[in-house]
C-alpha cells in the first residue's frame, strides 16, 4: 500500500533524471569554453546520456521485477547521485562525458521502477491520478529544465557556474533516498524472469555503433571507419533479431501489429526533433543572440507555457479527435517552427519570437501528452506492457539519435554562422515534425478490443 510520501518520492527520481537530459543545454556554451571542448564532445554530453538511458531501460525494468522495485530504485538513485557529483567536479570533457553516460545508465535502472511502483501500489482512480502526475512531471522537467539551468548558472552558487546544474542533484538525491526506505513499498514480479544480458549487449553495442559515426563522422571528414561502424550496427541488430531467448528484451512479435510499428516510428520521429531542438535553440540564443544563461533559460518560458496549457487540454481533445490530436500537435509545431525560421532569417528582435515559441510549446503538448496512451490503446492487451517499455526506450534513443543528426546539419557549414546553422537545423526539425503528423495516420482508427487472449497453440 502507498504512503503519503510515496508519490512525491518516486516522482522526484523521475524529475531529476528527465531534468538532467535538458538542463545541460543552456550550460553547453560555458561548459565548452571552460573545458575546451569541441562540437562533437558537446553532442556526446547530451547524446551519451540519452543513449545509455534508452538502451538500458528494458533491462532496468527486468532487474526491478527480479530483485525488487524499491531496491532497484534506491540503487539507481544512489548511482545517479554519485554520477552527478562526478559530472559537477569533472576536470575535463572526457570525464564529463563518461559521467554523463554513467548518469544515463543509472537513470535506466531508476526510471522503470517508478511506473512499476505506481501500477502496483495504486489502483483505480488513484492510479490514474498518479500516472497523470508522472506524465506531467516528465513534461515539466523537460520544458523547464533550461530555465532551472539558467537560474543556477546565473546565481553562480559558491562560484560553481555550470557545475551547479549537476551538483544540485546531491541534496535532492540524498533526501529522496532517505525517504525511499520509509515510504516506497517493495514489490517484484510473480513470474519467473530471466535476464537477457546477451541481448542487452547486442542492442546497446548496435546503438553505439550507430551513434558514434553520426557524432564523430562530420568532424573527421567521414573516414572509412564511420561507414564500417554503420555496417557493424546493422549486423549487431540483425544478430539480435535472429537470437532466441525465453525472456527477450524486445518481443519481435510486436512488430506484427501495425499499431506498434506505426507508434514506434511516430515516437522516434517526435523525440528526434525535441531534444535536438532544445540543444540548437539554446546555442542560437546564447552564441547567436548574445543572451546569458539566465536569459537563455527564460526564453524557454513561452515554450513551457504553451506546453503546459496544451497538456491540460490534450485529454479532452483526444477524447474527441483520437489520434488526430497528435497530428494536430505535429502540424501546430511545424507551423511554429516555420514562422521561427522566417523570423530568424529576417533577424527579428528576440521578443518577436515569443508567439512562435508558444505555438511550438502547444504543438509539443498536443503531440507528446497523448502519444503513449493513443498508441497503447491500439495494441492487443497482452502486449501492452512490453510495448510501453519499448516505446519509452524509443523516447531516449530517438533523442540521442536526433542530437547526432542535428549536429551534422547544425555544424555542417561553418561559413553559415550561428544563425545560418540554426536555420539549417530548423529545416530538419520541420521535416521530422511533419513526419509525426504523417505517421499517425498509419495507426489503426480504433483501439484494440480489451479481450482475453486465446491460449497459445501447443
Amino acid at each position: 500500500m502507498p504512503r503519503r510520501g510515496t508519490l512525491p518520492t518516486v516522482l522526484t527520481g523521475v524529475f531529476i533524471t528527465m531534468l538532467d537530459f535538458f538542463i545541460v543545454n543552456v550550460a553547453i556554451p560555458t561548459t565548452q569554453r571552460d573545458l575546451h571542448a569541441g562540437a562533437a564532445a558537446v553532442e556526446w554530453v547530451v547524446a551519451g546520456y540519452g543513449l545509455a538511458y534508452g538502451s538500458g531501460l528494458v533491462l532496468g525494468g527486468r532487474l526491478g521485477d527480479l530483485f525488487g522495485r524499491r531496491r532497484m530504485f534506491a540503487v539507481g538513485l544512489t548511482l545517479f547521485t554519485l554520477a552527478s557529483v562526478v559530472c559537477g567536479l569533472a576536470p575535463d570533457i572526457g570525464t564529463l562525458i563518461a559521467a554523463r553516460v554513467a548518469q544515463g545508465a543509472s537513470a535506466a535502472l531508476l526510471s522503470p521502477q517508478v511506473l512499476a511502483v505506481l501500477r502496483t501500489a495504486y489502483h483505480g482512480t488513484a492510479q490514474a491520478r498518479a500516472l497523470s502526475a508522472y506524465a506531467m512531471t516528465m513534461g515539466l522537467a523537460a520544458v523547464f529544465g533550461q530555465i532551472i539551468g539558467g537560474v543556477l548558472i546565473q546565481a553562480d552558487l559558491f562560484g560553481l557556474g555550470w557545475r551547479a546544474c549537476f551538483l544540485i542533484n546531491l541534496p535532492i538525491g540524498v533526501a529522496a533516498l532517505v525517504m525511499t526506505g520509509r515510504v516506497v513499498p517493495e514489490s517484484r514480479s510473480a513470474d519467473t524472469v530471466r535476464l537477457d544480458v546477451g541481448g542487452a549487449a547486442l542492442v546497446t553495442l548496435g546503438l553505439v555503433a550507430t551513434l558514434l559515426p553520426l557524432i564523430e563522422g562530420r568532424e573527421q571528414g567521414w573516414p572509412l571507419w564511420t561507414w564500417l561502424s554503420f555496417a557493424v550496427a546493422a549486423a549487431l541488430l540483425i544478430a539480435y533479431g535472429r537470437r532466441r531467448h525465453e525472456s527477450p528484451l524486445i518481443d519481435l512479435t510486436l512488430f506484427r501489429e501495425r499499431a506498434f510499428t506505426a507508434g514506434l516510428l511516430t515516437q522516434l520521429a517526435f523525440t528526434m526533433g525535441m531534444a535536438a531542438y532544445f540543444l540548437i535553440f539554446a546555442l542560437y540564443v546564447q552564441e547567436g543572440r548574445g543572451l546569458d544563461a539566465l536569459q537563455a533559460g527564460l526564453i524557454f518560458t513561452p515554450i513551457g507555457a504553451g506546453y503546459l496549457a496544451a497538456s491540460l487540454l490534450a485529454p479532452r481533445l483526444t477524447a474527441r479527435l483520437g489520434r488526430q490530436t497528435i497530428a494536430l500537435g505535429g502540424l501546430t509545431r511545424a507551423a511554429g517552427l516555420t514562422a521561427l525560421l522566417v523570423a530568424v532569417a529576417w533577424d527579428a528582435p528576440i521578443g518577436w519570437l515569443v508567439p512562435m515559441l508558444v505555438a511550438d510549446g502547444v504543438g509539443m503538448g498536443l503531440a507528446l501528452a497523448p502519444i503513449m496512451g493513443t498508441v497503447l490503446a491500439r495494441i492487443a492487451p497482452r502486449h501492452a506492457g512490453a510495448a510501453a517499455g519499448i516505446l519509452t526506450t524509443a523516447q531516449q534513443v530517438g533523442s540521442a539519435i536526433g542530437v547526432g543528426i542535428v549536429g551534422i546539419v547544425f555544424y555542417g557549414d561553418p561559413s553559415a554562422g550561428v544563425a545560418g546553422a540554426f536555420r539549417h537545423g530548423l529545416v530538419y526539425l520541420i521535416v521530422v515534425t511533419l513526419a509525426v503528423a504523417a505517421l499517425v495516420q498509419v495507426l489503426p482508427r480504433t483501439a484494440a478490443p480489451a479481450r482475453t487472449p486465446a491460449p497459445a497453440a501447443t
